[in-house]
Protein backbone atom coordinates (compact mmCIF):
# COMPACT_ATOMS: atom_id res chain seq x y z
CA UNK A 1 0.00 0.00 0.00
CA UNK A 2 2.49 2.31 0.84
CA UNK A 3 4.93 1.80 -2.18
CA UNK A 4 1.90 2.07 -4.39
CA UNK A 5 0.63 5.23 -2.73
CA UNK A 6 3.91 7.31 -3.11
CA UNK A 7 4.61 6.30 -6.71
CA UNK A 8 0.81 6.05 -7.82
CA UNK A 9 1.79 2.90 -9.71
CA UNK A 10 1.12 -0.51 -9.17
CA UNK A 11 3.68 -3.64 -8.12
CA UNK A 12 3.72 -5.10 -11.58
CA UNK A 13 4.50 -1.48 -13.64
CA UNK A 14 7.11 -0.43 -10.77
CA UNK A 15 8.90 -4.43 -11.44
CA UNK A 16 8.49 -3.83 -15.12
CA UNK A 17 10.10 -0.17 -15.28
CA UNK A 18 12.71 -0.65 -12.74
CA UNK A 19 13.94 -4.53 -13.59
CA UNK A 20 12.83 -4.80 -16.68
CA UNK A 21 10.65 -6.79 -18.68
CA UNK A 22 11.94 -10.72 -17.99
CA UNK A 23 10.61 -9.73 -14.17
CA UNK A 24 7.82 -8.36 -15.51
CA UNK A 25 6.11 -10.89 -17.38
CA UNK A 26 7.57 -13.07 -14.43
CA UNK A 27 5.87 -11.62 -12.00
CA UNK A 28 2.35 -11.40 -14.37
CA UNK A 29 2.61 -14.68 -15.74
CA UNK A 30 2.92 -16.53 -11.94
CA UNK A 31 0.44 -14.18 -10.69
CA UNK A 32 -2.33 -15.41 -13.05
CA UNK A 33 -1.20 -18.77 -12.67
CA UNK A 34 -1.83 -18.99 -8.73
CA UNK A 35 -4.66 -17.21 -9.31
CA UNK A 36 -6.25 -19.32 -11.03
CA UNK A 37 -5.35 -22.11 -8.63
CA UNK A 38 -7.25 -19.83 -6.23
CA UNK A 39 -10.01 -19.27 -8.23
CA UNK A 40 -10.92 -23.24 -8.27
CA UNK A 41 -10.66 -23.57 -4.96
CA UNK A 42 -13.39 -20.21 -3.91
CA UNK A 43 -15.26 -22.40 -6.96
CA UNK A 44 -14.90 -25.14 -4.99
CA UNK A 45 -16.41 -23.89 -1.98
CA UNK A 46 -18.96 -21.69 -3.69
CA UNK A 47 -20.61 -24.74 -5.08
CA UNK A 48 -20.63 -26.85 -2.55
CA UNK A 49 -23.78 -25.70 -0.92
CA UNK A 50 -25.79 -25.50 -4.23
CA UNK A 51 -24.91 -29.09 -4.99
CA UNK A 52 -26.23 -30.17 -1.84
CA UNK A 53 -29.47 -28.70 -2.54
CA UNK A 54 -29.79 -30.65 -5.30
CA UNK A 55 -28.09 -29.11 -7.92
CA UNK A 56 -26.03 -30.28 -11.06
CA UNK A 57 -22.18 -28.79 -10.34
CA UNK A 58 -22.49 -27.83 -13.82
CA UNK A 59 -25.47 -25.46 -13.11
CA UNK A 60 -24.49 -24.52 -9.61
CA UNK A 61 -20.45 -23.39 -11.27
CA UNK A 62 -22.52 -21.42 -14.02
CA UNK A 63 -24.72 -19.46 -11.37
CA UNK A 64 -21.74 -18.37 -9.28
CA UNK A 65 -20.32 -17.38 -12.35
CA UNK A 66 -22.90 -15.29 -13.11
CA UNK A 67 -23.05 -13.80 -9.45
CA UNK A 68 -19.23 -12.94 -9.30
CA UNK A 69 -19.27 -11.30 -13.27
CA UNK A 70 -22.66 -9.58 -12.38
CA UNK A 71 -20.58 -7.51 -9.51
CA UNK A 72 -18.16 -5.64 -12.27
CA UNK A 73 -22.24 -4.14 -13.68
CA UNK A 74 -21.88 -1.80 -10.24
CA UNK A 75 -20.78 1.55 -11.64
CA UNK A 76 -18.12 3.31 -10.44
CA UNK A 77 -15.38 2.65 -7.24
CA UNK A 78 -17.39 3.43 -4.39
CA UNK A 79 -20.24 1.13 -5.26
CA UNK A 80 -17.88 -1.19 -5.82
CA UNK A 81 -16.06 -1.11 -2.74
CA UNK A 82 -19.29 -1.28 -0.91
CA UNK A 83 -20.58 -4.02 -1.61
CA UNK A 84 -17.25 -5.95 -1.33
CA UNK A 85 -16.88 -4.58 2.27
CA UNK A 86 -20.76 -5.76 3.21
CA UNK A 87 -19.77 -9.22 1.98
CA UNK A 88 -16.99 -9.50 4.08
CA UNK A 89 -18.64 -8.56 7.06
CA UNK A 90 -20.84 -11.44 6.28
CA UNK A 91 -17.87 -13.33 7.39
CA UNK A 92 -18.58 -13.12 10.88
CA UNK A 93 -20.92 -15.72 10.36
CA UNK A 94 -18.30 -18.36 11.19
CA UNK A 95 -18.12 -16.94 14.22
CA UNK A 96 -21.80 -17.30 14.94
CA UNK A 97 -21.24 -21.04 13.64
CA UNK A 98 -18.27 -21.67 15.83
CA UNK A 99 -20.32 -20.71 18.88
CA UNK A 100 -23.04 -23.28 18.20
CA UNK A 101 -20.77 -25.91 18.30
CA UNK A 102 -20.44 -24.79 21.84
CA UNK A 103 -16.23 -24.78 21.95
CA UNK A 104 -14.75 -25.58 25.78
CA UNK A 105 -12.52 -22.98 26.37
CA UNK A 106 -10.32 -25.22 28.55
CA UNK A 107 -9.73 -27.45 25.23
CA UNK A 108 -9.13 -24.67 23.17
CA UNK A 109 -6.48 -22.95 25.80
CA UNK A 110 -4.93 -26.54 25.93
CA UNK A 111 -4.58 -27.04 22.21
CA UNK A 112 -2.30 -23.47 22.94
CA UNK A 113 -0.16 -24.69 25.79
CA UNK A 114 0.51 -28.33 24.59
CA UNK A 115 0.49 -27.54 20.72
CA UNK A 116 2.07 -30.58 18.40
CA UNK A 117 1.54 -32.20 14.94
CA UNK A 118 -0.45 -35.52 14.78
CA UNK A 119 2.07 -37.96 13.55
CA UNK A 120 0.62 -38.54 10.62
CA UNK A 121 0.76 -35.06 9.58
CA UNK A 122 4.45 -34.80 11.21
CA UNK A 123 6.07 -35.93 7.54
CA UNK A 124 4.75 -32.89 5.47
CA UNK A 125 4.65 -30.25 8.37
CA UNK A 126 6.54 -27.76 6.28
CA UNK A 127 4.41 -27.96 3.18
CA UNK A 128 1.17 -27.49 5.81
CA UNK A 129 3.29 -24.36 7.04
CA UNK A 130 4.36 -22.84 3.57
CA UNK A 131 0.31 -23.60 2.52
CA UNK A 132 -0.62 -21.34 5.72
CA UNK A 133 1.58 -18.89 5.15
CA UNK A 134 0.74 -18.39 0.96
CA UNK A 135 -3.08 -18.45 2.46
CA UNK A 136 -2.35 -15.63 4.82
CA UNK A 137 -0.15 -13.62 3.06
CA UNK A 138 -0.73 -14.45 -0.70
CA UNK A 139 0.87 -12.75 -3.77
CA UNK A 140 -2.35 -11.76 -5.07
CA UNK A 141 -3.04 -9.45 -1.85
CA UNK A 142 -0.15 -7.79 -3.03
CA UNK A 143 -0.80 -6.81 -6.22
CA UNK A 144 -4.32 -6.28 -5.28
CA UNK A 145 -3.80 -3.59 -2.45
CA UNK A 146 -0.88 -1.85 -4.75
CA UNK A 147 -3.41 -1.33 -7.76
CA UNK A 148 -6.28 -0.64 -5.31
CA UNK A 149 -4.40 2.00 -4.04
CA UNK A 150 -3.56 3.80 -6.87
CA UNK A 151 -7.36 3.13 -8.53
CA UNK A 152 -9.02 5.04 -5.22
CA UNK A 153 -6.92 7.59 -5.66
CA UNK A 154 -4.89 6.88 -1.98
CA UNK A 155 -1.96 9.08 -1.93
CA UNK A 156 0.87 9.74 0.30
CA UNK A 157 -1.12 11.76 2.88
CA UNK A 158 -3.15 9.24 3.66
CA UNK A 159 -0.67 6.71 4.34
CA UNK A 160 -2.00 6.80 8.00
CA UNK A 161 -5.33 5.94 7.24
CA UNK A 162 -4.38 2.82 5.14
CA UNK A 163 -1.84 1.40 7.45
CA UNK A 164 -5.23 1.92 10.44
CA UNK A 165 -7.50 0.24 7.02
CA UNK A 166 -4.72 -2.71 6.56
CA UNK A 167 -4.07 -3.42 10.33
CA UNK A 168 -8.06 -3.54 10.96
CA UNK A 169 -7.98 -5.92 8.23
CA UNK A 170 -5.24 -8.28 9.13
CA UNK A 171 -6.78 -8.33 12.78
CA UNK A 172 -9.95 -9.45 11.80
CA UNK A 173 -9.22 -11.55 9.05
CA UNK A 174 -7.33 -13.36 12.21
CA UNK A 175 -10.36 -13.59 14.17
CA UNK A 176 -12.47 -14.71 11.69
CA UNK A 177 -9.65 -17.81 11.04
CA UNK A 178 -9.71 -18.79 14.87
CA UNK A 179 -13.61 -18.95 14.15
CA UNK A 180 -13.44 -21.22 11.15
CA UNK A 181 -10.65 -23.40 13.09
CA UNK A 182 -13.04 -24.22 15.96
CA UNK A 183 -15.65 -24.88 13.55
CA UNK A 184 -13.89 -26.89 12.37
CA UNK A 185 -12.64 -28.77 15.27
CA UNK A 186 -16.35 -29.99 16.25
CA UNK A 187 -15.83 -32.21 13.43
CA UNK A 188 -12.96 -34.05 14.11
CA UNK A 189 -13.34 -37.81 14.59
CA UNK A 190 -17.23 -37.54 12.57
CA UNK A 191 -15.89 -37.34 9.07
CA UNK A 192 -14.37 -40.13 7.58
CA UNK A 193 -11.55 -39.97 4.87
CA UNK A 194 -10.94 -36.58 5.67
CA UNK A 195 -8.17 -35.91 3.30
CA UNK A 196 -10.58 -37.62 0.41
CA UNK A 197 -13.39 -35.05 1.78
CA UNK A 198 -14.84 -32.19 0.37
CA UNK A 199 -16.54 -28.67 1.52
CA UNK A 200 -19.98 -30.39 1.34
CA UNK A 201 -18.85 -33.43 3.10
CA UNK A 202 -17.68 -30.91 5.89
CA UNK A 203 -21.46 -29.17 5.50
CA UNK A 204 -23.15 -32.50 5.69
CA UNK A 205 -21.32 -33.22 8.76
CA UNK A 206 -21.93 -29.98 10.41
CA UNK A 207 -25.98 -31.17 9.62
CA UNK A 208 -24.85 -34.38 12.02
CA UNK A 209 -22.93 -33.13 14.59
CA UNK A 210 -24.37 -29.96 15.64
CA UNK A 211 -27.79 -29.36 13.65
CA UNK A 212 -29.30 -28.28 10.79
CA UNK A 213 -28.73 -24.69 11.10
CA UNK A 214 -25.02 -24.44 11.80
CA UNK A 215 -24.79 -26.82 8.39
CA UNK A 216 -26.70 -24.02 6.70
CA UNK A 217 -24.92 -21.01 8.37
CA UNK A 218 -21.53 -22.67 7.37
CA UNK A 219 -22.13 -23.65 3.93
CA UNK A 220 -23.49 -20.32 3.48
CA UNK A 221 -20.31 -18.60 5.04
CA UNK A 222 -18.32 -20.95 2.69
CA UNK A 223 -20.36 -19.07 -0.51
CA UNK A 224 -19.86 -15.70 0.43
CA UNK A 225 -16.02 -16.21 1.34
CA UNK A 226 -15.35 -18.17 -2.07
CA UNK A 227 -17.83 -14.81 -3.88
CA UNK A 228 -15.64 -12.48 -2.21
CA UNK A 229 -12.22 -13.72 -2.55
CA UNK A 230 -13.18 -14.47 -6.25
CA UNK A 231 -13.88 -11.20 -6.99
CA UNK A 232 -10.61 -9.97 -5.18
CA UNK A 233 -8.39 -12.32 -6.87
CA UNK A 234 -9.66 -11.74 -10.09
CA UNK A 235 -9.15 -7.91 -9.78
CA UNK A 236 -5.61 -8.66 -8.95
CA UNK A 237 -5.07 -10.73 -12.13
CA UNK A 238 -7.19 -8.19 -14.64
CA UNK A 239 -5.60 -5.02 -12.53
CA UNK A 240 -2.17 -5.96 -12.65
CA UNK A 241 -2.24 -7.47 -16.78
CA UNK A 242 -3.91 -4.46 -17.53
CA UNK A 243 -1.26 -2.23 -15.74
CA UNK A 244 1.34 -4.48 -17.37
CA UNK A 245 0.07 -3.14 -21.11
CA UNK A 246 -0.81 0.33 -20.42
CA UNK A 247 -5.07 -0.36 -20.99
CA UNK A 248 -8.11 1.03 -19.31
CA UNK A 249 -7.88 -0.59 -15.80
CA UNK A 250 -9.62 1.60 -13.56
CA UNK A 251 -13.00 0.29 -11.25
CA UNK A 252 -14.81 3.49 -12.40
CA UNK A 253 -14.62 2.42 -16.09
CA UNK A 254 -17.94 0.75 -17.69
CA UNK A 255 -17.22 -2.10 -19.78
CA UNK A 256 -17.31 -0.57 -23.07
CA UNK A 257 -14.24 1.55 -21.82
CA UNK A 258 -12.27 -0.80 -20.33
CA UNK A 259 -12.98 -4.23 -22.29
CA UNK A 260 -9.50 -5.88 -22.04
CA UNK A 261 -9.26 -5.60 -17.96
CA UNK A 262 -12.86 -6.51 -17.77
CA UNK A 263 -12.02 -9.53 -20.28
CA UNK A 264 -9.45 -10.56 -18.06
CA UNK A 265 -11.69 -10.47 -14.43
CA UNK A 266 -14.51 -12.66 -16.90
CA UNK A 267 -12.25 -14.90 -18.85
CA UNK A 268 -10.37 -15.85 -15.76
CA UNK A 269 -13.76 -16.62 -13.80
CA UNK A 270 -14.56 -18.92 -16.67
CA UNK A 271 -11.72 -20.36 -17.05
CA UNK A 272 -12.26 -21.56 -13.09
CA UNK A 273 -15.56 -22.17 -13.17
CA UNK A 274 -14.83 -25.04 -15.60
CA UNK A 275 -11.75 -26.42 -14.44
CA UNK A 276 -13.91 -27.28 -11.97
CA UNK A 277 -16.53 -29.81 -13.90
CA UNK A 278 -13.38 -31.84 -15.02
CA UNK A 279 -13.48 -35.34 -14.15
CA UNK A 280 -11.92 -36.81 -11.19
CA UNK A 281 -9.76 -33.21 -11.28
CA UNK A 282 -8.09 -33.57 -7.39
CA UNK A 283 -10.24 -30.98 -5.64
CA UNK A 284 -8.75 -31.30 -2.67
CA UNK A 285 -4.72 -31.40 -3.96
CA UNK A 286 -5.68 -28.04 -5.86
CA UNK A 287 -6.73 -26.51 -2.52
CA UNK A 288 -3.62 -26.93 -0.72
CA UNK A 289 -1.02 -26.95 -3.37
CA UNK A 290 -2.41 -23.75 -4.47
CA UNK A 291 -1.07 -22.14 -1.03
CA UNK A 292 2.01 -23.83 -1.12
CA UNK A 293 2.45 -21.85 -4.50
CA UNK A 294 1.59 -19.03 -2.84
CA UNK A 295 4.09 -19.42 -0.13
CA UNK A 296 7.08 -19.76 -2.54
CA UNK A 297 6.41 -17.12 -4.72
CA UNK A 298 6.24 -14.80 -1.70
CA UNK A 299 9.74 -15.06 -1.84
CA UNK A 300 10.63 -13.11 -4.94
CA UNK A 301 7.65 -10.94 -4.32
CA UNK A 302 9.03 -10.10 -0.75
CA UNK A 303 12.59 -9.45 -1.86
CA UNK A 304 11.37 -7.24 -5.05
CA UNK A 305 9.39 -5.28 -2.18
CA UNK A 306 12.09 -4.66 0.47
CA UNK A 307 13.86 -3.51 -2.36
CA UNK A 308 12.02 -0.81 -4.00
CA UNK A 309 10.55 0.45 -0.43
CA UNK A 310 13.90 0.82 0.77
CA UNK A 311 15.09 2.68 -2.26
CA UNK A 312 15.71 6.58 -1.06
CA UNK A 313 15.19 7.90 -4.82
CA UNK A 314 12.11 5.98 -5.52
CA UNK A 315 10.28 6.51 -2.10
CA UNK A 316 12.12 9.73 -0.61
CA UNK A 317 11.03 9.78 2.97
CA UNK A 318 8.28 7.49 2.90
CA UNK A 319 11.24 4.62 2.36
CA UNK A 320 11.85 1.33 4.76
CA UNK A 321 13.30 2.28 8.41
CA UNK A 322 16.59 0.08 9.87
CA UNK A 323 13.62 -1.61 11.61
CA UNK A 324 11.23 -2.49 9.29
CA UNK A 325 14.15 -3.40 6.76
CA UNK A 326 15.55 -5.75 9.65
CA UNK A 327 11.60 -7.62 10.12
CA UNK A 328 11.44 -8.03 6.23
CA UNK A 329 14.42 -9.72 5.46
CA UNK A 330 14.30 -11.61 8.88
CA UNK A 331 10.58 -12.87 7.26
CA UNK A 332 12.45 -13.56 3.60
CA UNK A 333 14.99 -15.62 5.61
CA UNK A 334 12.60 -17.71 7.09
CA UNK A 335 10.52 -18.51 4.31
CA UNK A 336 13.66 -19.27 2.63
CA UNK A 337 14.38 -21.71 5.11
CA UNK A 338 10.92 -23.46 4.93
CA UNK A 339 11.33 -23.73 1.39
CA UNK A 340 14.21 -25.19 1.47
CA UNK A 341 13.64 -27.99 4.78
CA UNK A 342 10.45 -28.57 2.42
CA UNK A 343 11.90 -29.88 -0.41
CA UNK A 344 14.61 -31.75 1.45
CA UNK A 345 12.09 -33.39 3.40
CA UNK A 346 10.31 -34.18 0.33
CA UNK A 347 13.02 -35.44 -2.04
CA UNK A 348 15.68 -36.56 -0.02
CA UNK A 349 14.07 -38.34 2.92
Amino acid sequence: MRLSAVTQEGFARLALRRYGKFWGYYHISTLAFENLLILITEFIGMTAGLVLLGLPLWLSSVLCLLLVVGFVLFTGYWTKERLALFLGVLNVIFLVVAGMTHPSMSAIGHAFAAWNVPTELQDGVMWFVIATVGNAVAPWMIFFQGSGTVDKGVTAKELRLGRIDTALGIIIQVIIAAGIIIAGAALHGHVQNMSDSGPADMISAFNDVAGRWPAILFGLGLFNAGFLASITVSLSSSWSIAELFGWSKSLNDKISQAPKFYAVYIGSLVLAAIAILIPNLPLNYFSVIAQVIGGILMLPLLIFMLLMTSDKKLMGEYRTKRFGKLCGWSMVTLLVGLTLASFWNTFFQ
